[in-house]
């Protein structure tokens, strides 16, 4: 297969996989050994294209130069519309306002025809039960996931017994009803389901667990995938 050619179908496949990615599926994907895969991520990033990630933890891509909004088919246009309407309804007030702002964006860089097909968007979303609003110290679960730092946090159980834990966020579950934190609780030394409306405190620390998040995130979600219920996922 010619380079140019092969770049390309790296770049697919780094668009429609579910990442991070890992060098062996992108290198699965393309054909190639993985230690061409990595010449050809090297040769990507010196493109333009912004690839986050590295061996053994696994690619994302953040900016793609080969991709600009314009290229947005209709049915594209309608299915960022719906997402970023549903993020306004997540009862997040600091996801609604990045939700309206990030739209606007999108539309701002789009021709005249495509811009009105995302102003007169077919597709709609609404609740007639909204979500509770988010407790405040969302803002702080989802700054210390980023940074992949330790949160001191005061739990709540359905008896209203408050334990102490100190946990590694992973992600942000945004379910039906309610907002859950999927984390590796040190006192468990496992991995556990937290509601965030049951946390009483959240505070910062200096403990960093980079760089093992996405790494951490992608072997629960497998074991939440292998089980066929919660047993031993709840604190």
């Amino acid at each position: 297969m010619p380079r140019v050619d092969r770049l390309f179908r790296l770049l697919s496949a780094l668009r429609m996989l579910p990442q991070p990615v890992t060098a062996a599926r992108l290198a699965e994907e393309t054909g190639v050994s993985e230690r061409t895969l990595y010449r050809d991520i090297d040769a990507l990033r010196a493109g333009g294209a912004l690839i986050d990630g590295a061996a053994g933890v696994g690619y994302t891509l953040t900016e793609d130069p080969a991709l600009p909004p314009q290229m947005f088919t209709r049915l594209e246009v309608e299915a960022l519309v719906l997402g970023l309407a549903e993020v306004t309804l997540s009862g997040d007030p600091a996801l609604a306002k990045a939700a309206a702002e990030a739209q606007a964006k999108i539309i701002a860089t789009l021709p005249d025809r495509v811009q009105r097909q995302a102003i007169h968007a077919v597709s709609r979303a609404y609740r007639y039960e909204r979500r509770p609003p988010a407790p405040p110290h969302i803002d702080t679960l989802r700054e210390a996931a980023w940074n992949e730092r330790a949160v001191e946090i005061g739990y709540r159980d359905l008896k209203g017994q408050i334990t102490q834990r100190r946990i590694w966020p992973l992600g942000i579950a945004f379910l039906d009803r309610e907002v859950e934190c999927l984390a590796f609780c040190c006192l468990r030394q496992d991995f556990r389901r937290f509601k965030v409306a049951q946390m009483d405190l959240v505070a910062p620390t200096d403990e960093s667990f980079r760089p093992r998040r996405v790494a951490l995130l992608r072997a629960y979600i497998d074991q939440m995938r292998n089980r066929r219920d919660g047993a031993n996922l709840t604190p």
